[in-house]
C-alpha cells in the first residue's frame, strides 16, 4: 500500500512539474514565435481580427524596409564592432583583475576592493549618466564609437572581474607554482597554463558582457548623436513615434538583432554551462 502511495505521489510530482516547464516553455517562446510570425506578415494581416496566429502568405517585405529604408545594416555593423570591442576588452582586463583578487595574499585588501567592485554593482546606471555625460562632453569625446566601447568596458569591468575572480579560486594554485619552478614567470603561467583551463570561464564571461553590451540602450542614445553612428538599440527606439509603431519593421528588427546573441549562446552554450558550473561551486 506504502509502495502504491509513493508511486503515486512520484506520478503527480513528476506531472505537476512537466506542467509547470510547459508553461513556462510557452511563457518563453510566445513572445519569440510572436515577433518572427509579424515580421513574416504583410501589413494588413499584423492588424486583422480575429487574430491571425500564421501569416496566409509568408512575405519579408519587412525585412526589405529594414534594410532599405532604414540603413539598418550600418546600425548592426555599429553594435558588433563595439559590443565585439568592449566584450574583448573587458575579458583581456577582467583576467588580470580577477587574477590578481584570487591569489592577493593580503585577505582585507582582497576583501576591500570586492566590496567596492560589489558597491558599483548596487548604484543604478541612470544615477552616473549626467556626470558621465557632462565629463565626456567637456572632453569632446561624445558620438564616437571608440569612446561608447570604452565606457561599455568600464561599466561592465567590476562584474566581469568578480565572475573571473571566482573561476581563478576552482584553479589550484599550484599549476602556476608548477610551471614557475620549470622557469615560467607569472605572466607565462598565467597565459601558457591557467588560461587554456580556464577556457569554459573564459567564454562565459565574453558571452554575458558581449550580451550585456549589444542591448544596452542608455548610453548609446546618450553618447551617438550622428545618425550614421546609431546602434541596434537606438535604432530599433526610432521605430517608435508619435504617429505609432510599425510593427513590421520592428518585428523584423528584433529578429535581426537577435541573431548575434543567439549565435554566441548556441555555439558557446557547451563551454558557458560549464564555466558558471565551475565559477559557482569552489573545489
Amino acid at each position: 500500500m506504502k509502495s502504491h502511495m509513493k508511486s503515486a505521489k512520484k506520478v503527480a510530482l513528476g506531472a505537476i512539474r512537466a506542467l509547470a516547464l510547459a508553461i513556462f516553455l510557452v511563457l518563453a517562446i510566445g513572445p519569440l514565435y510572436w515577433i518572427i510570425v509579424t515580421s513574416l506578415k504583410g501589413p494588413k494581416e499584423i492588424y486583422t481580427f480575429p487574430i491571425l496566429y500564421w501569416p496566409t502568405e509568408i512575405t519579408f517585405a519587412s525585412y526589405a524596409k529594414l534594410f532599405g529604408f532604414s540603413n539598418f545594416g550600418a546600425y548592426f555593423l555599429n553594435s558588433l564592432l563595439v559590443s565585439l570591442f568592449a566584450a574583448a576588452g573587458t575579458l583581456l582586463l577582467c583576467i588580470f583583475s580577477g587574477f590578481a583578487l584570487s591569489r592577493f595574499k593580503s585577505p582585507k585588501t582582497r576583501m576591500r576592493i570586492l566590496l567596492g567592485f560589489y558597491f558599483t554593482q548596487m548604484i543604478p546606471g541612470f544615477i552616473i549618466m549626467v556626470p558621465l555625460y557632462a565629463m565626456m562632453a567637456k572632453a569632446h569625446m561624445t558620438d564616437s564609437l571608440l569612446v561608447l566601447g570604452l565606457v561599455y568596458i568600464g561599466t561592465t569591468i567590476a562584474f566581469s572581474s568578480i565572475m573571473a575572480k571566482s573561476f581563478f579560486d576552482n584553479i589550484p594554485a599550484s599549476l602556476e607554482e608548477a610551471a614557475m619552478i620549470d622557469g615560467c614567470t607569472t605572466t607565462q603561467s598565467l597565459f601558457r597554463i591557467i588560461l587554456p583551463v580556464m577556457m569554459p570561464g573564459m567564454t562565459a564571461i565574453f558571452s554575458f558582457a558581449f550580451v550585456n553590451i549589444w542591448n544596452e540602450l542608455f548610453l548609446a542614445v546618450m553618447f551617438m548623436s550622428t545618425d550614421s553612428k546609431m546602434t541596434v538599440p537606438v535604432a530599433l527606439n526610432s521605430f517608435i513615434s508619435k504617429a505609432g509603431i510599425s510593427w513590421d519593421v520592428m518585428s523584423a528588427g528584433i529578429v535581426v538583432a537577435l541573431l548575434p546573441t543567439m549565435v554566441i549562446f548556441g555555439f558557446g552554450q557547451k563551454y558557458i554551462v560549464a564555466g558558471l558550473t565551475e565559477g559557482s561551486v569552489k573545489g
